[in-house]
């Protein structure tokens, strides 16, 4: 099993513009305010339903609130097949992140976080029977008390000898001080079997494949947006995959279906562990992010995450 580890949210995403002469339009007076459509995510837990409909078991480790926001997420999580035993319940309200989407298909996010459920994650006193890779990121390793969970549960995992990944998914607005994540991030290296990241946080964060490489992880994966995947090995290996060309509707959910497609491809070749990516070899590692690339691209033909289900990739 593969227990995906992190936040699930709601987006609310703009659907257009607001209608010309209306209050809040493009028109003279207040701002424009488009009409916000509400769609289930979270970097982790978009994660885990991508994993699920491919059809890896797996399961999701987080705290979701009891309103109906949270309802309607777990219900997302059925749907796909996901292991709800590791999720908590909280009293406080689900949090929200209203995406802006731009004329390429790129979203922009701002949230809204204080006194919402999954800040109150706490770590499980044991993992899962049979884990065999576990998932962190985004915002949930961000926004405390239950990023200091997160980061016991990513070290607990690593000592135990399970794979893991890490996708930081730099939300920059959520982080106070980026000198202090930078720190942080480097500080969760040592415990990282499969770093990937965008160009973008790779920029953000300000060091390289071959630093980060040095410090723990086995492999590096950088995603280039339509020009594809870039991969970097501790043995000083490194392939390029193109980006399938694609009609893109929004970017939402695109590098989650990535970490999901890794992870499901690395254990379709038994490769979930740092000995066996090491042996995959150029082949076997093209195969793996090519399929990832390919996922990731029909997640942004469609509004929103939604990753696709395995029948769709084998077509």
């Amino acid at each position: 099993m593969i227990v995906v580890a992190g936040e699930a949210l709601i987006d609310l995403v703009q659907q257009g513009k607001a209608p010309a002469g209306a209050p809040g339009s493009t028109t003279a007076g207040p701002a424009a305010l488009a009409p916000l459509s509400p769609r289930l995510g979270g970097g982790p837990y978009n994660t885990a339903v991508a994993l699920g409909r491919l059809g890896s078991p797996v399961a999701f480790c987080s705290r979701v609130s009891r309103d109906a926001f949270g309802d309607a997420l777990l219900d997302g999580l059925r749907a796909a097949g996901v292991d709800l035993s590791y999720v908590q319940r909280g009293v406080e309200p689900t949090t929200l992140a209203v995406a802006s989407i731009g004329a390429d298909g790129s979203a922009g996010y701002s949230f809204y976080v204080e006194g919402t459920a999954d800040r109150l994650f706490a770590a499980p006193a044991e993992l899962p029977d049979g884990v065999r890779a576990m998932s962190f990121g985004t915002c949930s390793l961000v926004l405390e008390p239950g990023a200091s969970a997160y980061e016991e549960l990513l070290r607990d995992a690593a000592a135990r000898g399970v794979f893991t990944t890490l996708d930081p998914n730099i939300r920059a607005g959520l982080i106070p001080d980026a000198d202090t994540y930078r720190a942080r991030f480097k500080s969760w290296l040592p415990s990282v079997s499969l770093l990937k990241l965008s160009q973008e946080d790779a920029d953000w964060l300000g060091g390289t494949p071959r630093e980060w490489l040095a410090s723990g992880p086995a492999a590096v994966v950088v995603t280039r947006g339509g020009e594809g995947l870039r991969l970097h090995t501790r043995d000083g290996g490194e392939l390029r995959v193109p980006g399938e060309p694609v009609d893109v509707v929004d970017t939402i959910g695109a590098g989650d279906t990535v970490n999901a497609a890794l992870l499901h491809g690395l254990a379709a070749r038994d490769a979930l562990s740092p000995g066996a990516l090491a042996a995959l070899g150029a082949d076997g590692w093209s195969d793996v992010l090519r399929f990832a690339a390919h996922a990731a691209a029909i997640t942004c033909s469609r509004a929103g995450a939604e990753p696709p289900y395995a029948a769709e990739l084998s077509r």
